[in-house]
């Protein structure tokens, strides 16, 4: 093999791709046999670099995880409108799962409503469930802001999605409200992804945390429907989708009965309950050891997909083993550092982002350095492949003084700091940092830029848009020998400068004024 050495090199950080890439690792799925190989592959490598096991004597962390695979031939779903029925094919019109951990579950003649983007937002105002009892309803609801689709930029913030655009979101407030199914109706712009990636996530093993993980109630079925099915069956009740949208981005919006239409869904599972681990390394700080700075990447992918045919190792060679691939250079650059961290660095590989970032929202419900004492996470997910660029793409720019770290540092590499192109696909919501985010922790997440040096900006936005096309959750992420690796040794050498300031002082950079998770930073750092 590449002899690796202590600077971050595109050569060291190519030698972990390929390996973690490696038709042989299968597509990283938790539980599987590459969850084996890669979590043996990444301990290898924190004990190369003499990092000391995270978690007591150990390089893992036991995440419980719950394994559910719906029998999709024997499932159904069937919109009853009076006289006639409207059945929906599992993958091509429909998707459908539950949390509920239970492997029969029924709905049947459940009343449907529809609940606009399906949103309670008592600090904006917006109640979309207001006046509305949901027990034993079906609610149907668009994905994205109130007012996207409209195009207000008065509402929520704009072009720029907040958590209440994410499907999560969605379904968990439907859940408190007490429904008995919820569907989200789908749309590539809203989505910001088109129908296969919803089919290909929602097909194959679902996991989950135990019910015991999570403190608020779960929906016993929840699912999506394309845009076309939703439009004919608003038809077939006398509703327009239309003027249904349009309303529905409006202030004082009330819930909308769809007439006959009864919900009927029959959905049969497996249930496995199994574990997977997080992998954790610590280089423990020379003056102030129980305070840390966390590197976060997640190392699980999608596996195989054995029925498809031709080439069905989902590789997930940008997502993520480029994150993988930079904390490890990243690891290695610290254990070489002089001076050395005052303060401890954590660097957590984490299982299960794929399912809904739950290997991380594991960690930071059983974390193995206090919140409180986090000084920041810096996360590192599928890094684009542009070249060197004038720019770095900070996802959430604006969120906390962590940029102010990290400004200094690129002014050096003459790069600017740029938020993301598409604010409104709320990528922010759609990492491990934010599992940390929600409980106040400061995160970064910034990678890869647009502004090519010599091609420009337009090439920079095409080759992003060119990957999340053809490449994002497909057999397609593969690594290419060919790819251009100097802007990423550049993102990495910057992300790299954030903790190295950080490990030599004594701040305690937070969430701006006005940031959501600013009361929660301050009372957690108020408990020291």
């Amino acid at each position: 093999g590449h002899p690796l050495g202590p600077e971050i090199s595109a050569e060291d950080f190519s030698a972990h791709i390929k390996v973690l890439a490696s038709d042989d690792f299968g597509g990283r799925q938790p539980g599987s046999d590459g969850e084996e190989k890669t979590v043996q592959y990444l301990s290898e490598q924190f004990k190369r670099l003499g990092l000391e096991p995270g978690n007591g004597d150990s390089y893992f962390q036991t995440v419980p995880m719950v394994e559910t695979r719906a029998d999709t031939a024997a499932s159904k779903m069937t919109i009853q409108l009076g006289e006639q029925s409207m059945p929906l094919a599992f993958g091509e019109q429909m998707v459908m799962g539950s949390r509920s951990g239970k492997s029969e579950v029924n709905v049947s003649d459940s009343p449907m409503v529809f609940v606009g983007y399906g949103v309670n937002a008592p600090e904006s105002g917006w109640n979309d469930y207001a006046g509305l009892d949901v027990k034993g309803k079906t609610v149907v609801m668009l994905i994205n802001d109130p007012g996207f689709h409209n195009n207000d930029a008065t509402l929520f913030q704009g072009r720029r999605m907040t958590y209440y655009g994410r499907w999560t979101y969605k379904f968990g407030e439907a859940a408190r409200q007490g429904a008995a199914a919820a569907i989200i109706i789908h749309d590539t712009p809203g989505a910001a992804y088109g129908w296969d990636v919803v089919k290909n996530s929602w097909s194959g093993s679902q996991f989950d945390l135990p019910a015991a993980e999570e403190p608020g109630p779960r929906l016993p079925l929840q699912g999506w429907i394309t845009g076309e099915v939703a439009t004919k069956l608003f038809a077939q009740v006398g509703l327009d989708a239309a003027a249904l949208r349009d309303a529905a981005g409006k202030r004082g919006f009330k819930s909308v009965p769809m007439g006959n239409a009864r919900f009927n869904a029959q959905l049969h599972s497996t249930i496995t309950q199994s574990t997977s681990r997080n992998v954790v390394a610590r280089l423990p700080g020379t003056k102030y050891p129980d305070e840390a700075i966390v590197y976060a990447a997640h190392w699980d992918h999608l596996g195989t997909h054995a029925s498809e045919p031709g080439d069905n190792i989902y590789n997930g060679a940008i997502d993520n083993a480029t994150g993988v691939a930079g904390v490890l250079e990243i690891a290695e650059q610290f254990t070489v550092q002089s001076p050395k961290p005052e303060r401890s660095i954590v660097f957590l590989l984490v299982t299960l982002e794929e399912s809904g970032l739950l290997g991380s929202a594991y960690y930071a419900a059983h974390p193995l350095v206090p919140l409180n004492k986090t000084v920041a996470v810096v996360n590192i997910d599928a890094i684009p492949v542009v070249g060197l660029t004038k720019d770095l793409v900070v996802v959430g720019l604006g969120n906390s003084e962590l940029e102010d770290i990290l400004r200094p540092i690129t002014d050096k590499q003459k790069r600017v700091l740029t938020e993301e192109s598409a604010p409104e696909k709320g990528q922010f919501f759609r990492s491990d940092h934010f599992s940390f985010a929600k409980a106040g922790v400061p995160a970064l997440y910034a990678k890869g830029g647009v502004d090519h040096i010599e091609k420009g900006r337009e090439y920079g936005l095409a080759q992003t848009e060119d990957y999340t096309a053809k490449r994002y959750h497909k057999a397609a992420d593969n690594f290419d020998p060919e790819w251009d690796l100097r802007g990423i040794v550049q993102d990495l050498n910057a992300l790299y400068g954030v903790g190295k300031v950080l490990s030599t002082n004594r701040a305690w950079p937070n969430y701006r004024e006005g940031n959501a998770f600013k009361a929660i930073r301050d009372a957690s750092r108020a408990k020291q």
